[in-house]
C-alpha cells in the first residue's frame, strides 16, 4: 500500500491528467476513454454503458457494489490547462469536477486494498447541461444500495439541493421603420411585459433549501436601432424548491401566466431533492442542481466533494490540493459507514 504521501501525490498526477484532457459537454469522449484504461490497469471491471453516438458514461466495479462513487467528467467551455502550486491544483475541471474524480479513484482502491470490493465507479458525461448521460445510466443500474456523488461542497454533506425549472420564451411583433413605430409591433416591448410579470411572480420558500430564485440569463432580439423589432426571446433559469402545500406547481403557474402573451418551451426540469445526514459529518444545504434526480435507481443519494461552488465556472478555478486529501478520507470513511450498516 502506498504511503500517504505518494497517494496524495498519484491523486494530484490523476487529477491533472484529467484536466489536460478537454471534455466540453458533447466531447468527453477522450476523457472517459483514458479513465477506462487508467482502471482497467488497475485491475477493476470497466464497462461503457452508451449515451448517444458517440458519448457513454464509465461504470467500474471489482465485486457486486453496494455502494458507488459517481461525479461527472464534462466541463463547461473554455478549456483551461492545468496549473499547480503548493496549496492549488488549477485548471477547467479542477473543481468541477475532475478534482472529485481523482479523490473517489483513490478512495474506492483504499477500500479494495482493505478487501472491501463492494464498491463502485460511476463517472457519466453530459452533467452540465441536461444530465443525459445520469438518465441514460439510470436505465442500466447495478443493484446497488447507496450512491455517493460528487460536487464542490467543501467537503461538507449535503441535506439538499434546489431544482431547476429553464424555461424559453420567445415573442413575435411586426417589423417596420423605427420613425413609424405606430406601423409595426415591437416584440421586444412584448418581452419586457412579458418578463416583468415573471419576475413580479411571488415564488415558494422551503425551511431547509431558502427560496426558489430566478435568473433571466439571456435575452436577444430585434435586428438594429432603427427597426422595430419582428422577434425576441429571453431564457430564464429557476432554481426551484419544493411548492409548499396548498401551491401549485412552478411549472404550471409560470404557463398560466405566460398563457396568450408568448410562446413558452419548458428546456429542463429537475425537482429538488432533501437527502439524509451521517453521523460524523458536516452538513449544508445547496443551490445548485446535480445528477442526482435522475438517477433514482441507484441507490439513496448522497452528496459530498471537495472545492468551493464560487469557483467552479470561473477563469480562475482551482482546487485545494488539501481538500482533494480530505475527501479521499470522506468518501472512504462514508463507504465503510454505509456498507457496515450504520448510517
Amino acid at each position: 500500500m502506498m504511503s500517504p504521501n505518494e497517494s496524495s501525490e498519484e491523486v494530484f498526477r490523476l487529477a491533472r491528467s484529467l484536466i489536460e484532457i478537454p471534455s466540453v459537454t458533447g466531447d468527453e469522449g477522450a476523457c472517459c476513454r483514458f479513465l477506462m484504461d487508467h482502471l482497467a490497469r488497475r485491475g477493476w471491471r470497466v464497462e461503457s454503458l452508451p449515451v448517444s453516438p458517440q458519448r457513454f458514461n464509465v461504470f467500474a466495479s471489482k465485486g457486486k457494489p453496494d455502494v458507488v462513487f459517481s461525479t461527472h467528467v464534462d466541463t463547461v467551455p473554455p478549456f483551461i490547462s492545468a496549473g499547480e502550486d503548493t496549496e492549488y491544483i488549477y485548471g477547467r475541471g479542477s473543481c468541477d469536477a475532475k478534482g472529485i474524480v481523482a479523490c473517489q479513484v483513490s478512495a474506492a482502491e483504499r477500500l479494495a486494498a482493505e478487501g472491501i470490493d463492494r464498491v463502485g465507479l460511476l463517472f457519466l458525461v453530459g452533467e452540465e447541461t441536461m444530465s443525459d448521460g445520469a438518465r441514460a445510466a439510470n436505465l442500466t443500474p447495478r443493484g446497488s444500495q447507496f450512491l455517493i456523488n460528487g460536487e464542490p461542497t467543501g467537503n461538507k454533506l449535503a441535506l439538499g439541493t434546489k431544482g431547476i425549472l429553464w424555461v424559453n420564451v420567445r415573442t413575435r411583433g411586426k417589423m417596420a421603420h423605427s420613425a413609424y413605430p405606430e406601423l409595426g409591433e415591437s416584440a421586444i416591448d412584448k418581452l419586457l411585459d412579458v418578463l416583468t410579470e415573471v419576475r413580479r411572480l411571488p415564488l415558494s420558500r422551503d425551511a431547509v433549501l431558502g427560496p426558489t430564485t430566478l435568473n433571466v440569463g439571456v435575452i436577444s432580439g430585434g435586428c438594429a436601432p432603427n427597426v422595430i423589432a419582428g422577434e425576441a426571446q429571453a431564457q430564464l433559469m429557476f432554481r426551484t424548491v419544493p411548492a409548499g402545500e396548498g401551491r401549485p406547481d412552478l411549472r404550471q403557474e409560470v404557463a398560466r401566466l405566460l398563457d396568450g402573451k408568448c410562446e413558452c418551451e419548458v428546456v429542463r426540469e429537475t425537482p429538488p431533492l432533501k437527502m439524509a445526514s451521517l453521523d460524523g459529518f458536516e452538513t449544508d444545504v445547496f443551490s445548485f442542481t446535480t445528477d442526482l434526480p435522475s438517477l433514482t435507481a441507484w441507490g439513496q443519494p448522497f452528496l459530498l466533494g471537495p472545492g468551493r461552488i464560487d469557483s467552479a465556472h470561473t477563469d480562475h478555478e482551482c482546487v485545494s490540493k488539501a481538500e482533494l486529501v480530505r475527501a479521499i478520507d470522506l468518501y472512504t470513511r462514508m463507504a465503510r459507514t454505509l456498507i457496515e450498516g450504520k448510517p
